[in-house]
């Protein structure tokens, strides 16, 4: 591939989705981008970036994005992130928040639904603890073809033997042929949405927990910033953001601070905003999933 093809698709891969590539990465589009040239009936990976500077393949635009993003999850994925909210932030937050206030929690870049069950599971095992406080939580990804697996909620062996206890796995999950489907209990507990993370986040509302871990790895300094300000603008002023253990705010972004004995656990610096973002937009008229004691099992 020469210079100018690359140049080209990076640029708008950056634009639509906030990847970084960098020219040693030029394998992954031929790679990546392959089958959707033969899919398409177009000779090369090559001729499909010319047709596009072109003008032609706009239809292709959405495919190509979704196959260079990464979607890589599993359940309990770095679990040490779970044990915390489960043990310090979820009981934290119940304490400070009137029992009629719902807590909203986001996960961001959901991918195949894996941290959203998750969460989900954690949140039905700590049922004694939430009560029939209303628990939201919205899972949204770029890439429509992986949302719609997780709405599905269905997971090959290999999936669920990633990090799944089979305690878990034999509670949430009804076999299904040779895979297996989360319960609709647990499933009507999460919402997903496709959502682009360098948009306007505030209409999904505000938020008290969110779950943004192995995203930014693959952004630019000034997206990094510029993702981290908009989400300093959607969450609550004693919110709390998990990053991946690998990442962190410092030398990008003075919008979060890292809380006191976590690692990739933050809070939102209040004050830091430049304009009125804190100011949100309410959380969706509707209500996005049940309470708790709604659940099957």
């Amino acid at each position: 591939m020469n210079s100018v093809d690359f140049d080209y698709i990076a640029n708008v891969l950056k634009q639509r989705s906030g990847l970084a590539l960098t020219p040693d990465k030029a394998y992954l589009i031929e790679t990546r981008l392959s089958p959707i040239a033969t899919k398409a009936k177009i000779a090369s990976v090559e001729e499909m970036i010319r047709g596009l500077r072109q003008g032609k393949y706009a239809n292709l635009l959405a495919d190509i994005t979704s196959a260079m993003t990464t979607n890589e999850s599993s359940f309990f994925r770095d679990v040490r992130p779970f044990d915390t909210f489960r043990t310090e932030i979820l009981p934290r937050l119940l304490e400070r928040r009137d029992a009629t206030r719902p807590i909203r929690i986001w996960c961001a870049a959901a991918s195949t639904g894996q941290e959203p069950y998750t969460l989900a599971m954690i949140l039905n095992e700590e049922k004694a603890l939430v009560g029939n406080r209303r628990i939201e939580i919205i899972g949204t990804d770029i890439a429509p073809e992986v949302l719609a697996r997780a709405k599905s909620g269905i997971y090959t062996h290999f999936e669920v033997q990633r990090g799944l206890p089979a305690r878990l796995l034999i509670k949430y999950f009804d076999k299904v042929d040779d895979q297996w489907q989360i319960k609709p209990g647990l499933r009507a507990m999460v919402q997903y949405k496709e959502y682009n993370l360098l948009n306007d986040l505030r209409p999904l509302g505000r938020f008290d927990i969110i779950f943004c871990r192995n995203v930014l790895i693959y952004f630019d300094q000034p997206t990094k910033a510029k993702v981290l300000a908009a989400m300093n603008g959607v969450i609550a002023d004693d919110g709390v953001l998990f990053l991946g253990g690998a990442e962190t705010v410092l030398g990008i972004s003075e919008k979060f601070k890292l809380m006191e004995g976590q690692r990739g656990v933050y809070g939102p610096v209040l004050g830091a905003s430049a304009t009125s973002t804190r100011t949100v937009a309410p959380a969706p008229a509707q209500p996005i999933r049940t309470a708790i004691s709604a659940l099957s099992g």
